[in-house]
């Protein structure tokens, strides 16, 4: 999968969430950029943004989606580095916490 710089139709800007802050965005530009198939254009595109804001919602916000899927997403963002990401704990950790 190869590299594609910013177009002047605005690829990847257009990709942006209204509502994404930069740093959120910068992590997600990188991780599809890097994943960006040569044939772009088609339907796994698509496939491609869901699992870039699996990966993001993961990320920033703790999100928790099944094993199989965090693991491919992990995978395809190996090497980008994001700094001071946040620690969540989860609700099986808390009640553990407690019965102890």
């Amino acid at each position: 999968m190869g590299e594609v710089e910013d177009s002047a139709d605005g690829f990847p800007e257009q990709l942006r969430s209204y509502s994404e802050n930069e740093r959120h965005w910068q992590a997600r530009r990188e991780f599809i950029l890097r994943n960006l198939p040569a044939d772009w254009a088609g339907g796994r595109l698509d496939q491609l943004l869901s699992l870039s804001m699996v990966w993001a919602n993961h990320l920033f916000l703790g999100c928790s989606y099944s094993k199989d899927l965090l693991d491919k997403v992990i995978e395809m963002a190996e090497g980008i580095e994001v700094e001071d990401v946040p620690q969540f704990t989860t609700r099986d950790e808390i009640m553990k916490k407690r019965q102890h």
